[in-house]
Protein backbone atom coordinates (compact mmCIF):
# COMPACT_ATOMS: atom_id res chain seq x y z
CA UNK A 1 0.00 0.00 0.00
CA UNK A 2 1.53 3.67 -1.17
CA UNK A 3 1.20 6.05 1.50
CA UNK A 4 1.11 9.96 1.08
CA UNK A 5 1.32 12.83 3.38
CA UNK A 6 -0.07 15.75 1.47
CA UNK A 7 0.55 18.87 3.65
CA UNK A 8 -1.64 22.42 2.64
CA UNK A 9 0.44 25.27 4.77
CA UNK A 10 -0.71 28.83 5.12
CA UNK A 11 -0.09 31.78 7.70
CA UNK A 12 -3.48 30.76 8.77
CA UNK A 13 -4.30 27.12 8.78
CA UNK A 14 -2.36 23.88 8.33
CA UNK A 15 -4.16 20.85 6.97
CA UNK A 16 -2.18 17.40 6.74
CA UNK A 17 -3.65 14.23 4.74
CA UNK A 18 -2.64 11.03 5.13
CA UNK A 19 -3.68 9.06 1.68
CA UNK A 20 -3.42 5.52 1.04
CA UNK A 21 -3.42 4.53 -2.29
CA UNK A 22 -4.50 7.79 -3.24
CA UNK A 23 -7.56 7.82 -0.67
CA UNK A 24 -7.82 10.28 2.30
CA UNK A 25 -8.09 8.28 5.56
CA UNK A 26 -7.10 11.23 8.34
CA UNK A 27 -6.91 14.42 8.02
CA UNK A 28 -5.46 17.08 10.86
CA UNK A 29 -5.64 20.88 10.86
CA UNK A 30 -4.21 23.21 13.15
CA UNK A 31 -5.40 26.96 13.04
CA UNK A 32 -3.12 27.90 15.47
CA UNK A 33 -5.77 28.00 18.71
CA UNK A 34 -6.01 25.88 21.94
CA UNK A 35 -8.30 22.93 20.05
CA UNK A 36 -4.89 20.96 19.69
CA UNK A 37 -2.36 21.23 22.58
CA UNK A 38 -2.02 17.64 23.27
CA UNK A 39 1.77 17.49 24.59
CA UNK A 40 2.37 21.22 25.50
CA UNK A 41 3.69 20.93 29.20
CA UNK A 42 2.05 24.00 31.28
CA UNK A 43 2.91 25.13 34.89
CA UNK A 44 -0.48 25.08 36.31
CA UNK A 45 -2.34 26.56 39.48
CA UNK A 46 -4.48 23.98 41.42
CA UNK A 47 -8.08 25.78 41.24
CA UNK A 48 -10.69 23.25 43.10
CA UNK A 49 -10.31 19.86 44.74
CA UNK A 50 -12.64 17.83 44.29
CA UNK A 51 -12.22 14.97 46.77
CA UNK A 52 -16.02 13.08 45.69
CA UNK A 53 -14.90 13.00 42.15
CA UNK A 54 -11.53 12.55 42.92
CA UNK A 55 -10.08 14.89 40.20
CA UNK A 56 -8.86 18.54 40.46
CA UNK A 57 -9.63 21.68 38.11
CA UNK A 58 -6.52 23.15 37.04
CA UNK A 59 -5.84 26.70 35.64
CA UNK A 60 -3.33 26.41 32.83
CA UNK A 61 -3.74 29.82 30.94
CA UNK A 62 -6.64 28.66 28.97
CA UNK A 63 -9.89 29.75 28.49
CA UNK A 64 -11.14 26.96 30.26
CA UNK A 65 -9.58 24.97 33.29
CA UNK A 66 -8.50 21.49 32.87
CA UNK A 67 -8.83 18.53 34.96
CA UNK A 68 -6.79 15.81 36.45
CA UNK A 69 -7.54 12.56 37.60
CA UNK A 70 -6.20 10.98 40.80
CA UNK A 71 -4.11 8.47 38.86
CA UNK A 72 -2.15 11.51 36.90
CA UNK A 73 -0.70 13.48 39.95
CA UNK A 74 2.37 12.06 41.12
CA UNK A 75 2.80 11.04 44.50
CA UNK A 76 5.07 8.46 46.63
CA UNK A 77 2.95 5.28 45.96
CA UNK A 78 1.27 6.67 42.80
CA UNK A 79 3.81 5.17 40.21
CA UNK A 80 1.58 3.23 38.25
CA UNK A 81 3.36 1.99 34.77
CA UNK A 82 0.68 0.89 33.42
CA UNK A 83 -2.23 3.72 33.85
CA UNK A 84 0.71 5.97 33.18
CA UNK A 85 1.45 4.44 29.95
CA UNK A 86 -2.02 4.79 28.71
CA UNK A 87 -3.26 8.24 30.06
CA UNK A 88 0.24 9.88 28.46
CA UNK A 89 -0.25 7.74 25.21
CA UNK A 90 -1.85 11.13 23.56
CA UNK A 91 1.18 13.60 24.74
CA UNK A 92 3.70 11.52 22.86
CA UNK A 93 3.24 7.46 22.14
CA UNK A 94 0.90 5.87 19.22
CA UNK A 95 -1.61 4.29 20.05
CA UNK A 96 -0.11 0.74 17.77
CA UNK A 97 2.86 1.68 20.27
CA UNK A 98 1.39 0.37 23.22
CA UNK A 99 4.09 -0.96 25.34
CA UNK A 100 4.48 -3.77 27.43
CA UNK A 101 5.83 -2.82 30.99
CA UNK A 102 5.78 -6.61 32.38
CA UNK A 103 3.59 -5.68 35.67
CA UNK A 104 2.47 -8.69 37.21
CA UNK A 105 -1.69 -7.92 37.67
CA UNK A 106 -1.69 -9.05 41.33
CA UNK A 107 0.20 -5.95 42.20
CA UNK A 108 -1.89 -4.27 44.92
CA UNK A 109 -1.61 -0.31 43.40
CA UNK A 110 -2.39 1.59 46.20
CA UNK A 111 -3.74 5.06 45.82
CA UNK A 112 -3.33 7.93 48.01
CA UNK A 113 -6.84 10.70 48.01
CA UNK A 114 -5.87 13.57 45.60
CA UNK A 115 -6.97 16.04 48.43
CA UNK A 116 -3.73 14.52 50.09
CA UNK A 117 -1.60 14.77 46.91
CA UNK A 118 -2.74 18.22 45.88
CA UNK A 119 -4.12 21.53 47.27
CA UNK A 120 -6.18 24.69 45.92
CA UNK A 121 -3.37 27.33 45.57
CA UNK A 122 -0.67 24.75 44.33
CA UNK A 123 1.44 25.28 41.27
CA UNK A 124 2.54 21.82 39.28
CA UNK A 125 3.93 20.56 36.27
CA UNK A 126 1.56 19.04 34.03
CA UNK A 127 1.45 18.48 30.53
CA UNK A 128 -1.65 17.79 28.50
CA UNK A 129 -2.94 14.17 27.47
CA UNK A 130 -5.93 15.13 25.94
CA UNK A 131 -7.08 18.28 24.21
CA UNK A 132 -10.30 19.94 24.80
CA UNK A 133 -13.19 18.57 23.75
CA UNK A 134 -16.54 20.14 23.19
CA UNK A 135 -17.32 21.62 26.62
CA UNK A 136 -14.77 19.62 28.45
CA UNK A 137 -11.51 21.08 29.25
CA UNK A 138 -7.87 19.84 28.39
CA UNK A 139 -6.78 16.53 30.44
CA UNK A 140 -4.01 17.25 32.28
CA UNK A 141 -1.14 14.80 33.42
CA UNK A 142 1.95 15.30 35.97
CA UNK A 143 3.80 11.67 33.94
CA UNK A 144 5.68 13.56 31.51
CA UNK A 145 6.84 11.92 28.36
CA UNK A 146 8.80 13.97 25.87
CA UNK A 147 8.70 11.90 22.42
CA UNK A 148 11.77 11.82 19.78
CA UNK A 149 11.82 9.73 16.87
CA UNK A 150 13.42 6.51 18.40
CA UNK A 151 13.13 6.83 21.69
CA UNK A 152 10.17 8.75 24.33
CA UNK A 153 11.63 10.31 27.87
CA UNK A 154 9.94 9.74 30.70
CA UNK A 155 11.31 11.56 33.21
CA UNK A 156 9.02 10.98 35.82
CA UNK A 157 9.06 7.09 36.10
CA UNK A 158 11.66 4.43 36.38
CA UNK A 159 10.97 1.90 33.51
CA UNK A 160 12.23 0.77 29.95
CA UNK A 161 9.24 -0.51 27.25
CA UNK A 162 9.95 -1.55 23.97
CA UNK A 163 7.08 -1.30 21.45
CA UNK A 164 5.65 -4.17 21.19
CA UNK A 165 5.91 -4.03 17.06
CA UNK A 166 9.57 -4.77 17.03
CA UNK A 167 8.27 -8.79 17.68
CA UNK A 168 11.71 -10.20 17.66
CA UNK A 169 13.79 -11.10 20.58
CA UNK A 170 17.16 -10.32 20.16
CA UNK A 171 16.31 -7.03 19.02
CA UNK A 172 14.36 -6.20 21.91
CA UNK A 173 17.11 -8.07 23.99
CA UNK A 174 19.54 -5.73 22.66
CA UNK A 175 17.41 -2.66 22.36
CA UNK A 176 16.92 -3.22 26.01
CA UNK A 177 20.88 -3.38 26.82
CA UNK A 178 21.72 -0.41 24.95
CA UNK A 179 19.30 1.38 27.12
CA UNK A 180 20.22 0.55 30.50
CA UNK A 181 24.36 1.11 29.79
CA UNK A 182 23.61 4.71 28.30
CA UNK A 183 21.04 5.84 31.35
CA UNK A 184 23.13 8.19 33.36
CA UNK A 185 19.49 8.91 35.58
CA UNK A 186 16.87 6.41 36.42
CA UNK A 187 14.87 8.13 33.80
CA UNK A 188 12.24 6.11 31.85
CA UNK A 189 12.44 5.03 28.37
CA UNK A 190 9.90 3.86 25.76
CA UNK A 191 11.73 2.88 22.66
CA UNK A 192 9.62 3.10 19.60
CA UNK A 193 9.04 0.99 16.20
CA UNK A 194 11.43 3.48 14.35
CA UNK A 195 14.35 2.17 17.06
CA UNK A 196 14.54 -1.17 15.48
CA UNK A 197 18.09 -1.73 14.14
CA UNK A 198 19.01 1.52 14.83
CA UNK A 199 23.00 1.53 16.61
CA UNK A 200 24.52 2.98 20.17
CA UNK A 201 25.28 6.17 18.69
CA UNK A 202 22.10 7.16 17.49
CA UNK A 203 20.14 6.55 20.57
CA UNK A 204 22.66 8.20 23.21
CA UNK A 205 22.44 11.26 20.54
CA UNK A 206 18.55 11.61 20.87
CA UNK A 207 18.73 10.34 24.72
CA UNK A 208 21.19 13.44 25.54
CA UNK A 209 18.67 15.47 23.32
CA UNK A 210 15.29 14.93 25.02
CA UNK A 211 17.60 14.63 28.57
CA UNK A 212 18.41 18.40 27.82
CA UNK A 213 15.22 19.50 26.78
CA UNK A 214 13.55 18.08 30.35
CA UNK A 215 16.17 20.06 32.13
CA UNK A 216 15.51 23.06 30.37
CA UNK A 217 11.79 22.83 31.11
CA UNK A 218 12.55 22.45 34.82
CA UNK A 219 14.84 25.21 34.86
CA UNK A 220 11.71 27.35 33.04
CA UNK A 221 9.38 25.71 35.73
CA UNK A 222 11.57 26.79 39.02
CA UNK A 223 11.62 30.74 37.15
CA UNK A 224 8.38 31.86 36.55
CA UNK A 225 4.43 32.03 37.95
CA UNK A 226 1.77 29.99 37.25
CA UNK A 227 -0.57 29.72 34.82
CA UNK A 228 2.57 29.28 31.48
CA UNK A 229 3.17 27.58 29.26
CA UNK A 230 6.80 25.72 29.50
CA UNK A 231 7.30 23.91 26.51
CA UNK A 232 4.89 23.32 22.78
CA UNK A 233 4.91 20.52 21.05
CA UNK A 234 6.10 20.43 17.56
CA UNK A 235 3.86 22.06 14.83
CA UNK A 236 1.34 19.35 13.21
CA UNK A 237 3.45 19.60 10.14
CA UNK A 238 6.96 18.16 11.84
CA UNK A 239 4.68 16.27 14.13
CA UNK A 240 3.65 14.53 10.87
CA UNK A 241 7.29 14.17 9.73
CA UNK A 242 8.48 12.42 13.18
CA UNK A 243 5.16 10.47 13.43
CA UNK A 244 4.01 9.26 10.52
CA UNK A 245 6.87 10.02 7.66
CA UNK A 246 9.21 7.14 9.50
CA UNK A 247 6.68 4.50 9.78
CA UNK A 248 3.52 5.10 8.02
CA UNK A 249 4.36 7.29 4.65
CA UNK A 250 5.97 6.93 1.55
CA UNK A 251 6.27 10.72 0.46
CA UNK A 252 5.54 13.81 1.58
CA UNK A 253 4.63 17.11 -0.65
CA UNK A 254 3.49 20.14 0.61
CA UNK A 255 2.92 23.13 -1.11
CA UNK A 256 4.43 25.82 1.03
CA UNK A 257 7.91 27.07 0.67
CA UNK A 258 8.54 28.30 4.20
CA UNK A 259 7.28 24.59 5.44
CA UNK A 260 9.02 22.48 3.10
CA UNK A 261 12.23 24.48 4.19
CA UNK A 262 11.16 23.66 7.96
CA UNK A 263 10.66 20.32 7.31
CA UNK A 264 14.35 19.78 5.57
CA UNK A 265 15.94 21.61 8.08
CA UNK A 266 13.89 19.16 10.67
CA UNK A 267 15.09 16.29 8.55
CA UNK A 268 18.75 17.14 8.49
CA UNK A 269 18.99 16.88 11.91
CA UNK A 270 16.80 14.40 13.40
CA UNK A 271 16.42 11.90 9.80
CA UNK A 272 18.73 12.96 7.14
CA UNK A 273 17.69 9.63 5.52
CA UNK A 274 14.46 10.73 4.58
CA UNK A 275 15.35 13.75 3.04
CA UNK A 276 14.72 12.19 -0.33
CA UNK A 277 11.13 12.00 0.34
CA UNK A 278 9.45 15.26 0.78
CA UNK A 279 8.69 17.56 -2.25
CA UNK A 280 7.50 20.61 -3.21
CA UNK A 281 4.30 21.09 -4.52
CA UNK A 282 4.51 23.77 -7.62
CA UNK A 283 1.43 23.43 -9.38
CA UNK A 284 -1.10 26.08 -10.03
CA UNK A 285 -4.20 24.34 -8.92
CA UNK A 286 -4.24 24.25 -4.67
CA UNK A 287 -2.93 21.10 -3.28
CA UNK A 288 -6.08 19.40 -1.92
CA UNK A 289 -8.05 20.03 -5.55
CA UNK A 290 -5.36 18.39 -7.06
CA UNK A 291 -5.29 15.25 -5.15
CA UNK A 292 -9.16 15.46 -5.39
CA UNK A 293 -9.23 15.81 -1.37
CA UNK A 294 -11.75 18.25 -0.80
CA UNK A 295 -14.98 16.77 -2.23
CA UNK A 296 -14.07 13.72 0.54
CA UNK A 297 -13.92 15.64 3.38
CA UNK A 298 -17.09 17.84 2.46
CA UNK A 299 -18.80 14.31 2.49
CA UNK A 300 -16.94 13.51 5.46
CA UNK A 301 -19.49 16.28 6.80
CA UNK A 302 -22.57 14.70 5.53
CA UNK A 303 -24.58 12.70 7.77
CA UNK A 304 -25.87 10.13 5.25
CA UNK A 305 -22.95 8.80 3.21
CA UNK A 306 -24.40 6.72 -0.08
CA UNK A 307 -22.77 2.91 -0.56
CA UNK A 308 -22.00 1.99 -4.03
CA UNK A 309 -24.46 -0.71 -4.36
CA UNK A 310 -27.48 1.97 -3.56
CA UNK A 311 -27.40 1.43 -0.15
CA UNK A 312 -26.09 4.28 2.55
CA UNK A 313 -25.41 4.90 5.86
CA UNK A 314 -26.30 7.45 8.14
CA UNK A 315 -23.61 9.21 11.28
CA UNK A 316 -25.54 10.84 13.78
CA UNK A 317 -23.24 12.29 16.46
CA UNK A 318 -24.72 12.78 20.13
CA UNK A 319 -22.68 13.91 23.08
CA UNK A 320 -22.31 10.65 24.81
CA UNK A 321 -22.22 8.38 21.67
CA UNK A 322 -21.92 8.18 17.59
CA UNK A 323 -25.71 6.14 16.42
CA UNK A 324 -24.03 4.84 12.54
CA UNK A 325 -27.50 2.94 11.04
CA UNK A 326 -27.29 0.94 7.68
CA UNK A 327 -30.22 0.85 4.98
CA UNK A 328 -30.33 -0.51 1.69
CA UNK A 329 -31.93 2.32 -0.19
CA UNK A 330 -31.80 1.72 -3.71
CA UNK A 331 -30.63 -1.20 -3.75
CA UNK A 332 -32.67 -4.56 -4.45
CA UNK A 333 -30.62 -7.16 -4.77
CA UNK A 334 -30.57 -9.80 -7.74
CA UNK A 335 -30.94 -13.48 -5.95
CA UNK A 336 -32.93 -13.09 -2.25
CA UNK A 337 -33.39 -11.25 0.22
CA UNK A 338 -31.05 -12.29 2.72
CA UNK A 339 -28.31 -12.25 0.06
CA UNK A 340 -29.40 -8.84 -0.44
CA UNK A 341 -29.54 -7.88 3.34
CA UNK A 342 -25.89 -9.27 4.04
CA UNK A 343 -24.52 -7.85 1.04
CA UNK A 344 -25.24 -4.39 1.77
CA UNK A 345 -24.40 -5.12 5.66
CA UNK A 346 -20.90 -6.00 4.42
CA UNK A 347 -20.18 -3.21 2.16
CA UNK A 348 -21.22 -0.89 4.88
CA UNK A 349 -18.86 -2.38 6.86
CA UNK A 350 -15.75 -0.84 4.34
CA UNK A 351 -17.49 2.37 4.62
CA UNK A 352 -18.21 2.67 8.08
CA UNK A 353 -14.79 1.80 9.18
CA UNK A 354 -13.17 4.19 6.54
CA UNK A 355 -15.79 6.58 7.73
CA UNK A 356 -15.11 6.31 11.28
CA UNK A 357 -11.02 6.93 10.97
CA UNK A 358 -11.63 10.00 8.49
CA UNK A 359 -14.19 11.44 10.29
CA UNK A 360 -12.11 10.72 14.10
CA UNK A 361 -15.19 9.19 15.55
CA UNK A 362 -14.49 8.08 19.17
CA UNK A 363 -16.39 7.01 22.14
CA UNK A 364 -18.81 4.48 22.24
CA UNK A 365 -20.16 4.11 18.26
CA UNK A 366 -23.71 1.81 18.16
CA UNK A 367 -24.03 0.57 14.57
CA UNK A 368 -27.61 -0.48 13.86
CA UNK A 369 -26.81 -3.23 10.70
CA UNK A 370 -29.77 -4.40 9.01
CA UNK A 371 -31.66 -7.55 10.60
CA UNK A 372 -30.02 -10.74 9.42
CA UNK A 373 -31.89 -13.80 10.80
CA UNK A 374 -28.74 -16.48 10.25
CA UNK A 375 -26.04 -16.43 13.22
CA UNK A 376 -23.72 -17.84 10.19
CA UNK A 377 -23.95 -14.33 8.93
CA UNK A 378 -24.20 -12.00 11.93
CA UNK A 379 -20.66 -13.00 11.93
CA UNK A 380 -19.32 -12.71 8.85
CA UNK A 381 -20.22 -8.76 9.01
CA UNK A 382 -18.80 -8.86 13.08
CA UNK A 383 -14.99 -10.23 11.32
CA UNK A 384 -15.54 -8.21 8.20
CA UNK A 385 -15.96 -5.23 10.69
CA UNK A 386 -12.77 -6.36 13.26
CA UNK A 387 -10.21 -6.73 10.06
CA UNK A 388 -11.43 -3.64 8.69
CA UNK A 389 -10.65 -1.73 11.95
CA UNK A 390 -7.09 -3.19 11.65
CA UNK A 391 -5.79 -0.25 9.92
CA UNK A 392 -6.75 2.03 12.53
CA UNK A 393 -4.18 3.48 15.03
CA UNK A 394 -6.41 4.30 17.41
CA UNK A 395 -7.70 1.70 19.99
CA UNK A 396 -10.88 -0.20 19.36
CA UNK A 397 -12.78 -2.72 21.31
CA UNK A 398 -16.14 -4.64 19.17
CA UNK A 399 -18.43 -6.34 20.89
CA UNK A 400 -20.54 -9.40 18.92
CA UNK A 401 -23.65 -8.57 17.32
CA UNK A 402 -26.60 -8.86 19.21
CA UNK A 403 -29.67 -11.00 17.62
CA UNK A 404 -31.28 -7.32 16.93
CA UNK A 405 -28.09 -6.73 14.74
CA UNK A 406 -26.49 -3.95 16.93
CA UNK A 407 -22.95 -3.59 17.07
CA UNK A 408 -21.73 -2.00 19.95
CA UNK A 409 -18.24 -0.79 19.64
CA UNK A 410 -15.62 1.99 21.50
CA UNK A 411 -13.28 4.08 19.79
CA UNK A 412 -10.22 5.82 21.58
CA UNK A 413 -10.79 9.31 21.61
CA UNK A 414 -7.55 11.40 21.16
CA UNK A 415 -8.82 14.82 19.56
CA UNK A 416 -11.95 16.54 18.51
CA UNK A 417 -13.93 14.62 15.74
CA UNK A 418 -14.05 16.47 12.14
CA UNK A 419 -17.30 17.82 12.08
CA UNK A 420 -16.49 19.49 15.61
CA UNK A 421 -13.25 21.13 14.01
CA UNK A 422 -15.24 22.32 11.11
CA UNK A 423 -18.26 22.90 11.72
CA UNK A 424 -20.12 24.65 14.82
CA UNK A 425 -24.34 24.65 15.55
CA UNK A 426 -26.67 25.63 13.08
CA UNK A 427 -28.27 28.88 14.48
CA UNK A 428 -30.79 28.54 11.67
CA UNK A 429 -32.19 25.00 12.95
CA UNK A 430 -31.05 25.98 17.20
CA UNK A 431 -28.35 23.05 16.75
CA UNK A 432 -30.29 20.59 15.31
CA UNK A 433 -27.89 20.37 12.61
CA UNK A 434 -24.33 21.89 11.41
CA UNK A 435 -23.25 24.60 9.01
CA UNK A 436 -19.85 25.28 8.12
CA UNK A 437 -18.13 27.13 10.82
CA UNK A 438 -18.05 30.83 9.52
CA UNK A 439 -14.15 30.55 10.29
CA UNK A 440 -14.17 27.66 7.76
CA UNK A 441 -15.93 29.97 5.54
CA UNK A 442 -13.54 32.72 5.55
CA UNK A 443 -10.87 30.04 4.57
CA UNK A 444 -13.34 28.75 2.10
CA UNK A 445 -13.12 32.63 0.58
CA UNK A 446 -9.88 32.43 0.99
CA UNK A 447 -9.00 29.74 -1.40
CA UNK A 448 -11.66 30.63 -3.47
CA UNK A 449 -10.22 33.88 -4.48
CA UNK A 450 -6.81 32.68 -4.88
CA UNK A 451 -8.34 29.88 -7.19
CA UNK A 452 -10.22 32.54 -8.97
CA UNK A 453 -7.33 35.14 -9.37
CA UNK A 454 -5.30 32.67 -11.61
CA UNK A 455 -7.57 32.88 -14.13
CA UNK A 456 -8.49 37.07 -13.65
CA UNK A 457 -6.99 40.20 -14.92
CA UNK A 458 -9.06 42.79 -12.85
CA UNK A 459 -7.57 45.38 -10.87
CA UNK A 460 -10.52 44.63 -7.76
CA UNK A 461 -12.24 41.96 -6.96
CA UNK A 462 -16.22 42.43 -5.28
CA UNK A 463 -17.16 39.61 -2.84
CA UNK A 464 -20.68 39.26 -1.52
CA UNK A 465 -21.46 37.64 1.11
CA UNK A 466 -23.97 37.09 4.15
CA UNK A 467 -23.53 39.84 6.81
CA UNK A 468 -22.12 37.80 9.23
CA UNK A 469 -19.59 36.70 7.53
CA UNK A 470 -18.71 40.06 6.18
CA UNK A 471 -18.79 41.48 9.93
CA UNK A 472 -15.92 38.75 10.56
CA UNK A 473 -13.91 39.37 7.31
CA UNK A 474 -14.19 43.26 8.44
CA UNK A 475 -13.21 41.91 11.93
CA UNK A 476 -11.56 38.93 13.39
CA UNK A 477 -10.28 37.81 9.96
CA UNK A 478 -9.29 40.96 8.33
CA UNK A 479 -5.69 39.63 8.03
CA UNK A 480 -7.23 36.88 5.35
CA UNK A 481 -8.39 39.70 3.07
CA UNK A 482 -5.16 42.05 4.31
CA UNK A 483 -2.66 39.23 3.48
CA UNK A 484 -4.78 38.40 -0.16
CA UNK A 485 -4.74 41.88 -1.00
CA UNK A 486 -0.96 42.14 -0.82
CA UNK A 487 -0.37 38.65 -2.36
CA UNK A 488 -2.63 39.65 -4.94
CA UNK A 489 -2.06 43.29 -5.67
CA UNK A 490 -5.46 43.55 -5.93
CA UNK A 491 -8.66 45.42 -4.03
CA UNK A 492 -11.15 43.49 -2.27
CA UNK A 493 -14.21 45.01 -2.02
CA UNK A 494 -16.85 43.09 0.48
CA UNK A 495 -20.49 43.66 0.36
CA UNK A 496 -22.82 42.04 2.91
CA UNK A 497 -26.40 40.82 1.35
CA UNK A 498 -28.63 39.58 4.22
CA UNK A 499 -30.59 37.30 1.56
CA UNK A 500 -27.20 35.15 0.92
CA UNK A 501 -27.21 32.15 2.86
CA UNK A 502 -24.11 31.95 5.61
CA UNK A 503 -22.43 29.37 3.27
CA UNK A 504 -23.21 31.44 0.62
CA UNK A 505 -20.58 33.43 -1.42
CA UNK A 506 -19.82 34.89 -4.67
CA UNK A 507 -16.59 36.43 -6.39
CA UNK A 508 -16.71 39.02 -9.09
CA UNK A 509 -14.01 40.52 -11.20
CA UNK A 510 -14.17 44.07 -11.58
CA UNK A 511 -11.85 45.44 -14.79
CA UNK A 512 -11.34 48.87 -15.11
Amino acid sequence: MYKELIINSTEHETRVALLEDGTIVELFIDRGDDSNIAGNIYKGRVQRVLPGMQAAFVDIGLHQAAFIYVDDVIGDVNQDFEKFFLNTANAGVEDNEQEEFGIPSTIEKPVIPIEELISEGQEILVQVAKSPIGSKGARITSHISLPGRFLVLMPTVNHIGISRRIEDEEERSRLKEMMLSLRDKEYGYIIRTAGEGVGLDKLEKEMHFLTNLWNKIQKKHQAVSAPILLHKDLTITLRAVRDLLTDEADKLIVDSPNTYRSVLSFLEEFMPGLKDSVELYTGKEPIFDAYNLEVDISRALKKKVWLKSGGYIVIELTEALVAIDVNTGRYVGKHNFEETILKTNLEAVKEIAYQVRLRNLGGIIIIDFIDMEKSSDREKVFSALKDALKKDKSKTNVLPMSDMGLIQMTRKRIRKSLSRILCEPCFYCDGDGYLISRQSICYNIFREILREAQDMVGSRFTLRVNPEIAELLHGEENNLIASLEERLNKQIIIYPNSRFHVEEFDVFEIIK
